[in-house]
């Protein structure tokens, strides 16, 4: 068998563009990838186009040799996105290669050690908040107030959920708005200093949901890049009252990340933005996380299967890093059907009604619990009708 094709293809997601990898072979056989593109500047699918000639003739089921080759010949610039492109072909060779066996992806792994994954609802409130116009457009109700995010976490706990994660929320004349320091261009970009209003303003949105959720359920704050060590310090002893799951944050430190950690009852979840085993190392040796963080299309199912078992190593548990389409859904749902140490599976819940369209088979989700797919490869493959009808809108 051999790659005799590469090809990406891009479909609206709203407020966001979905990319995806095919992979063509001289057996008809063919394998899909779901991918990021719209982080900064772009540039996976130029790379993909690329690799495409490098890999051609290529036999699609040795992954790992396919892998390790272009991990080879990328090294004077590891990581980033050379990583992703590496990345997207390894996934949609695993899909390939699972397919030609007539079994799931999960299975090369020795998977699966579980049927049925917890889930917790990731941007809980705030992207509606953020952009309330085109939620409402699609049916969601607006997100504006406390009594909101309140009644939000009621409706997440009816649904069976397990957890939500939301991100740092203030109320601006009246109305809540999401604050995305640290990686977007905005006031607040470069300084990421922290106030006693943005402190406050946080336990006043924590608090929020916790009435709403009652005190079982799961609550998760997730503040990216936004602070530095002084900050997430200071947020994360500020916020042990409401009991979170975890506090995730990120900093390329591995030491800080570990004083944050050292320094507060809340568990802390991180390495989201982590390319590659021998760069998530350092964090488990300075035991910097309690909950690996761990982005499939990021790092390819195969390496982040090898991320997992070394985390198991240090009793640290992971989980997947999916706030995408349905595709990348189902390729982190075999992650954690893969792996021992699995937590908690993240899931977009908010997104556009024809999400589920681009798939042949959607993702099944009982009582807020994802059923662990079963059939051959990811268990489904990209509709091309559905994203023809649904193309980006943004050229790429």
């Amino acid at each position: 068998m051999k790659i005799v094709g590469l090809e990406d293809f891009h479909a609206d997601g709203g407020w966001r563009t979905w990319s995806y990898l095919k992979i063509t072979t001289d057996e008809d056989l063919v394998g899909w990838a779901e991918y990021a593109e719209g982080f900064g500047a772009g540039g996976v699918s130029d790379l993909l186009r690329r690799f495409a000639p490098i890999v051609a003739g290529m036999d699609p089921r040795a992954v790992g040799r396919i892998t390790s080759s272009l991990h080879a010949i990328t090294r004077l610039a590891a990581g980033g996105l050379n990583n992703q492109a590496i990345a997207a072909i390894e996934n949609a060779c695993l899909d390939i290669k699972a397919k030609a066996l007539g079994v799931p992806v999960y299975a090369l792994f020795g998977g699966p050690f579980r049927e049925r994954l917890p889930l917790y609802w990731s941007h809980c409130g705030s992207f509606r908040a953020r952009m309330p116009d085109l939620f409402e457009k699609w049916g969601k109700p607006r997100v504006e107030t406390l009594a909101d995010l309140t009644a939000l976490a009621k409706e997440a706990v009816a649904r069976g959920f397990k957890a939500v994660k939301t991100n740092p929320l203030s109320v601006v004349d009246g109305k809540l708005k999401m604050f995305e320091g640290g990686f977007r261009v905005h006031p607040g970009l470069l300084e990421r200093n922290i106030d006693n209003r943005f402190i406050h303003d946080i336990e006043a949105m924590l608090g929020a949901f916790r009435d709403g959720l009652g005190p079982d359920a799961g609550l998760m704050l997730d503040i990216n890049f936004n602070q530095r060590t002084e900050g997430f310090l200071r947020v994360a002893r500020a916020i042990e009252p409401f009991n979170p799951t975890w506090f995730e944050i990120d900093i390329h430190d591995a030491p800080a990340l570990a004083h944050v950690r050292r320094s507060t009852n809340v568990p802390i979840a991180s390495l989201e933005s982590i390319h590659g085993l021998k760069n998530y190392r350092p964090y488990f040796e300075e035991q910097a996380v309690d909950v690996a963080v761990v982005d499939v299309p990021w790092n390819g199912l195969w390496e982040s299967v090898r991320v997992a078992t070394l985390a198991d190593a240090y009793e640290v548990n992971c989980a997947p890093h999916n706030f995408y389409g349905d595709l990348a859904t189902l390729m982190s749902a075999h992650f954690c059907a893969a792996i021992p140490n699995f937590r908690v599976m993240e899931i977009e819940v908010d997104d556009v009604p024809w999400k589920g369209e681009l798939v042949t088979v959607a993702p099944v989700i009982e009582k807020g619990e994802l059923l662990v797919p079963t059939g051959p490869g990811w268990g489904a493959e990209i509709n091309e009708e559905a994203l023809r009808a649904h193309p980006a809108r943004t050229a790429r």
